[in-house]
């Protein structure tokens, strides 16, 4: 099994346009940035929203969590580390923001998404073959 597949991290610059007057991150913001760094570990192990659809499977979020520590603040470095940490069932993934320079950690989370068969649009149980295979682990 190939570990490294199973994390990545992405950096952001916080621009003007997601804070509010007092130059703080919207609350809001930060699925986006999960979002962002989620969709770079779907790239890097080769799953990604149009290779989902092409497998005819869709994965929807189905739960979001976020805890938030400190805020982030207009014109911040971070860096949003996302790890794949379930996949047998469900599609688990967690996130940690941090100031890029500091590391201090402002915000953490996890998203799950489930695989609905898009022929059907019926929930899976059991995450399908295919996505054990992108990431490179053992059908049990």
């Amino acid at each position: 099994m190939n570990k490294s597949l199973h994390h990545t991290s992405i950096d952001i610059e916080i621009p003007f346009h997601d804070v509010d007057m007092m130059e703080v991150v919207w609350h809001g913001h930060y699925a986006k940035y999960f979002e962002i760094a989620r969709c770079a570990l779907l790239e890097k192990i080769d799953y990604n929203y149009p290779q989902m659809r092409d497998s005819g499977y869709a994965w929807p979020v189905i739960d979001l969590r976020i805890r938030y520590a400190k805020p982030a603040v207009f014109g911040q470095a971070l860096t949003v580390k996302c790890c794949c940490v379930e996949w047998e069932n469900r599609l688990k993934i967690d996130y940690l923001i941090v100031d890029k320079n500091t590391g201090s950690r402002l915000t953490k989370g996890h998203t799950i998404q489930v695989a609905v068969n898009m022929l059907n649009q019926e929930m899976c149980f059991e995450s399908p073959a295919i996505l054990f295979e992108k990431l490179g682990v053992p059908v049990s």
